[in-house]
């Protein structure tokens, strides 16, 4: 359930749906199909290490021990990153889709145009924020209950607008219906690598936050097996419901430019929105609702898996102590958890003012960022485990031929989606003192991580010597090594 709500699949696909068509057109389901490769792939590094050293650090305390303190500090930065892109991306969404709730609800057009007026926007913004700050800062047991009802609503919302898609494709409802064509599963049918990487990156996003259920690893029953399979099954999940609302939603509207056509410019950023009545009729509103119901639950789990990785940077001093703050009663990382909040904030208002479509801009840049921080973790798992690889071909598929590829394949996305954002012509076609909006979030951002990890360095440099956290061992922190020593009255 925790994998399912942070990967927000009705959230996901209302802001991808259209980016991704732009892209490759017809061969969207493809393309969520070869996104689905990789994710596999590196979720089998996920689940040998977990099962090797489990901690709540994850990526940047597997990186550290494979590859040394440097490249494991750029690792837990781009992981920390995507996490505050994503939040902000998430409650951009959230927001727009809450006034064409309460438009819809109260007849009110004028209401439902409320998302799309910046000051309104952000400022709307900053209460849900808050809103999510404070559910996530009392830690996950007291909203597992929600999760249920808001995690169970997208699904089975979701699965009526299957059923409702294929049927009025199928029988004639909709003036643009397309039948269906094997071809749409061929990537290779897309006419270019620049588009296939660029719609590769989307779907990479789109797949992003199963990897919750490992960084929560040390408060689960079964540590050492349980997150793993979680991990898989979300994948698996999710793979399932994408290519299932792709097929139908592409049969019902078709991919052209003009009205509810997946491929017009003007409703790229939230497809629901206008696909919602023609498929659904006066179930319109439910569409709506799972949509504010996918990124609201996104929003309290999203929280985890950073706040988690700060605890564990600073754990190991490789942030400042403050992060490492469990609070007494919730024991949950209240201030991380509260930084990221505040992140979140500064980052999607000044982005709101920056870029002209903040919401397509920061999804490509997003898809930068988890092919850095999934790619470094897949070879982590090659190298840590090199001396067992030949033991046994087990090891050998498990540990390094797969994690390797899914290493490989990521690898390649991220320097050629480096070199295509470059071009202010990438995503909303922003431009910063000449270069593409979303490379300057993506590239310049990670640049801004090297130069803090050396100041860092120099103010406290016992984490890159290697003696708060060594080099190539298993031997990890568990909760308890967390909370011991510190006053309880500080900490």
């Amino acid at each position: 359930m925790l994998g399912v709500s942070c990967v927000a699949p009705a959230y996901a696909l209302t802001a991808t749906l259209g980016p991704t068509v732009s892209e490759v057109g017809l061969q969207m389901p493809a393309v969520f199909l070869a996104g689905f490769i990789p994710m596999l792939l590196v979720a089998y590094a996920y689940r040998e290490l977990n099962h090797e050293a489990p901690d709540c650090g994850t990526s940047f305390t597997w990186t550290v021990k494979a590859f040394g303190p440097h490249v494991g500090w750029m690792c837990g930065w781009g992981f920390v990153l995507a996490t505050v892109i994503v939040l902000s991306n998430l409650v951009g969404v959230a927001v727009t889709f809450f006034y064409l709730l309460l438009g819809n609800v109260l007849g009110n057009p004028t209401i439902e145009a409320l998302g799309d007026n910046a000051v309104v926007n952000v400022l709307t913004t900053l209460v849900f924020l808050v809103g999510a700050t404070a559910i996530s800062y009392r830690g996950m047991a007291a909203t597992k209950g929600v999760q249920y009802v808001l995690v169970g609503l997208q699904m089975v919302v979701l699965a009526l607008f299957i059923v409702l898609a294929f049927g009025k494709a199928v029988s004639g409802a909709s003036e643009l219906a397309i039948g269906f064509s094997w071809s749409w599963l061929n990537p290779f049918a897309i006419e270019s690598f620049a588009a296939f990487a660029a719609g590769l990156s989307l779907s990479i996003f789109i797949f992003w936050g199963w990897d919750t259920t490992l960084t929560i690893n040390e408060e689960t029953t079964g540590s050492s097996s349980t997150p793993g399979r979680a991990a898989l099954l979300t994948i698996l999940t999710i793979l399932s419901t994408y290519m299932l609302v792709a097929i139908s939603a592409q049969m019902f509207a078709g991919i052209g430019e003009q009205g509810i056509g997946l491929g017009n410019p003007d409703t790229a950023d939230n497809v629901f929105a206008v696909l919602a009545e023609p498929v659904l009729g006066v179930l319109a509103i439910f569409l709506f609702l799972a949509v504010v119901a996918s990124a609201a639950a996104s929003l309290q789990t999203t929280f985890l898996p950073a706040a988690r990785t700060m605890l564990a940077m600073s754990f190991y001093k490789a942030a400042p102590e403050r992060f490492s703050h469990v609070h007494p009663r919730f024991r949950s990382p209240s201030f991380a958890t509260l930084f990221s909040g505040v992140a979140t904030a500064i980052f999607y208002t000044v982005m709101t003012f920056l870029s002209e479509d903040v919401l397509i801009d920061t999804i490509y840049a997003l898809g930068l960022m988890i092919a850095f921080y999934y790619s470094l973790t897949a070879f982590a798992c090659v190298w840590y485990f090199r001396q067992e690889l030949f033991t046994s071909p087990k090891n050998f598929i498990f540990k390094g031929l797969l994690p390797g590829l899914g290493g490989i394949m990521l690898t390649l996305l991220f320097f050629k989606t480096a070199v295509d954002t470059f071009d202010p012509a990438y995503g909303s076609g922003g431009a910063v003192f000449g270069m593409g909006t979303v490379f300057v979030i993506g590239v310049g951002l990670l640049l801004l991580g090297a130069i803090l990890m050396f100041v860092w360095q120099i103010r406290e440099p016992a984490f890159f010597r290697g003696e708060t956290l060594r080099h190539d061992t298993a031997v990890l922190a568990t909760e308890e090594d967390l909370l011991q020593d510190r006053d309880p009255e500080e900490h």
